[in-house]
């Protein structure tokens, strides 16, 4: 097993990971033999489709009727559990510490439907998909938490055994397999056609009308829970809630904010969800113009979706849950030029929002923060939290479904960029996300054309802010701001309300740039890609950060940057890696570059594989 992980992943597994295979694959192996289930077929460590997340063990093979089963297996060292605070989650002994960990039943579920979302195989009614956790060191007690009545219905359909059920996990196995022919189901699960992923914006709408659009997994889950919880009680709570939810990108923050939304206004609760990005704001208020909440007077749902600065007049817990997402937005103040005199606040925006809320929820990205003014950060959080005399729960999400679920294409972006130690030093040949570099920017937009025409709106141009950002021209056409030798480009529509027109723009405003098919000529800039994700990135590298090889280290050029703002901040090079790493992380397949400076591509080149490879 050992050598199999390091051929498919490139590294040694850990030794915690080694020591729990030795520790519980045993118990699945008597199993197998006490039970004379042979001609069972195993996979373990099964990588999820679209993501690093692995399924502990799954069993293949054809019950009495000649079905054919796959059972999906979650391996448990617990030897001790008790009830957490938190519905949903109970507290163990894991990891040297004790912790909130999802149920173990409701997490083998994240898996269940995760695969039956994105496998075709599972369309198909002739094969059956079962789920089930499996705690060999778990001696239950009188009145156990694990089996309290709160877990009653996920355990009748996702079992959970413990040391005592070896009998009963046997004949749940033989139920399933006892017919051997596991080779057939191996052949048939392995070789399944995968769904395309979904994208968020697409689908936000389902998710509104508490559609499960996405299914949630691991970490996910505990942090979905704790929000669900926290809101429910509210009212019978003594002190505020702030929950606060930190990972990178494609972790699933926004699917988080859009589930635990949906669910909180099924329930009638007051809930709006509110970021700093007029961009993301607004498309999803164009998105969901015609939708309607129920139990609401009927109020339009784009009405719960607001900016940071919406409540600086709102009273004191007059929420029930505030959903803030992309908090690394955050300002210090709500005040801004627009602001009328009887509006200013002199209130820190950070405590307007945990002060008109019963629940506050924050999801953040640090590495993010690509404006001096831009101030969101945990401590941040935290120390504001402790003002209000809050509960705070911090959670941390590792698992990215995003870049074709490739962990080690995200580290190797923040190793090359010099923005944390990863360890990824290099993109190996074997890496999931595609990524490509291009010798002209008319060969990076051919392509970026070619996926548009094989499926409209999957893919973006973007750049660094390198050009400048001009008003349309008077006959309403966009000026061709973007100039690379004899290529020419525009940026997105600037707003143009101090323009006079002979005729006024047909493209959609910059803010809904996003979602718009008549975009996708248009480059977009890191103000209007941020929180998005598209199948494919055309990514035009400006001379704004450069790798400089006298020093060999990266270089903000701010004298080369057309960013107002940017261009005179103190942390020039801090701010412009973040962009660069936000946009090299918007993909979910594939990110095409066409790198302007030189010096910079023979960098990128000499961390990836495959250039190696040729030179």
């Amino acid at each position: 097993m050992e050598n199999a992980f390091i051929s498919y992943y490139g590294h040694r597994p850990s030794q915690a990971e080694i020591n729990a295979w030795n520790n519980s694959f045993q118990f699945v192996k008597n199993e197998l033999q006490v039970n004379n289930l042979f001609d069972i077929w195993v996979i373990i460590e099964y990588e999820l489709p679209y993501s690093a997340k692995r399924i502990d063990a799954i069993l293949l093979g054809k019950n009495n009727d000649n079905i054919k089963n796959i059972v999906i297996l979650e391996l448990k060292q617990w030897s001790g559990a008790e009830l957490s605070p938190i519905d949903g989650n109970v507290i163990t002994y894991v990891g040297n510490a004790l912790r909130c960990e999802p149920h173990p039943s409701i997490q083998v579920s994240g898996y269940y439907y995760y695969l039956k979302d994105f496998m075709d195989i599972f369309s198909k009614n002739c094969y059956g998909i079962y789920a089930c956790a499996y705690c060999h060191n778990y001696s239950p007690k009188i009145n156990d938490p694990m089996f309290s009545y709160s877990f009653h219905d996920v355990i009748s359909k996702f079992p959970l055994f413990t040391k005592n059920d070896f009998k009963n996990f046997g004949m749940y196995l033989k139920e399933k397999l006892n017919n051997g022919g596991g080779l057939d189901v191996y052949n048939d699960f392995i070789h399944s056609s995968i769904k395309p992923s979904k994208k968020l914006i697409d689908f936000t709408s389902n998710i509104l009308r508490n559609q499960k659009i996405f299914s949630l997994i691991d970490d996910q889950i505990l942090a979905n829970n704790t929000i669900i919880d926290r809101a429910k009680k509210a009212s019978k709570l003594k002190n505020k809630s702030v929950i606060i939810v930190s990972g990178g990108p494609g972790t699933g923050k926004s699917v988080i904010a859009l589930n635990a939304m949906a669910e909180l206004l099924s329930m009638g609760l007051k809930v709006y969800h509110a970021t700093g990005s007029k961009s993301f704001t607004s498309s999803l208020q164009k998105i969901l113009s015609s939708d309607r909440v129920k139990g609401q007077q009927n109020q339009s749902v784009k009405n719960l979706f607001l900016y940071f600065n919406s409540f600086s007049n709102t009273k004191s817990n007059e929420i029930d849950v505030l959903i803030a997402d992309e908090a690394h937005r955050l300002r210090k103040s709500s005040n801004n030029r627009f602001t009328k005199k009887e509006r200013r606040s002199n209130i820190p925006q950070i405590d307007e929002l945990i002060n008109v809320a019963k629940v506050s929820v924050f999801f953040i990205d640090e590495n993010q923060v690509v404006r001096p003014e831009e101030i969101g950060s945990i401590k941040l959080i935290e120390e504001t939290a402790k003002k209000y005399n809050a509960d705070v729960y911090k959670f941390t999400l590792k698992t990215q479904f995003r870049c074709s679920g490739s962990d080690g294409y995200l580290n190797w972006v923040d190793s090359m960029l010099n923005i944390n130690d990863t360890g990824n030093e290099f993109l190996t040949k074997n890496d999931k996300m595609k990524f490509i570099i291009m010798d002209s920017p008319e060969e990076l937009r051919d392509e970026i054309r070619n996926l548009n025409k094989k499926n409209t709106n999957s893919a973006r141009m973007v750049a660094g802010f390198c050009w400048p950002w001009s008003d349309p021209n008077e006959d309403g056409t966009l000026k061709e701001d973007i100039v690379i030798g004899n290529f020419r480009a525009t940026w997105e529509l600037k707003d143009f309300n101090h323009v006079k027109f002979n005729k006024k723009p047909e493209t959609p405003p910059w803010n809904l740039w996003p979602i718009d098919p008549k975009c996708a000529e248009q480059v977009g800039s890191i103000y209007t890609v941020q929180g998005f994700e598209f199948d494919y990135i055309g990514l035009i590298w400006g001379n704004d950060l450069v790798y400089d090889y006298n020093i060999h280290d990266w270089v903000g050029k701010p004298e080369n940057s057309k960013d107002p703002v940017i261009k005179r901040d103190k942390n020039f090079t801090i701010h412009i890696k973040n962009i660069y790493r936000t946009l090299l992380t918007r993909a979910r397949y594939g990110v095409y570059v066409y790198f302007v400076d030189k010096d910079t591509e023979k960098f990128v080149k000499s961390r990836i594989e495959i250039y190696k490879i040729k030179n």
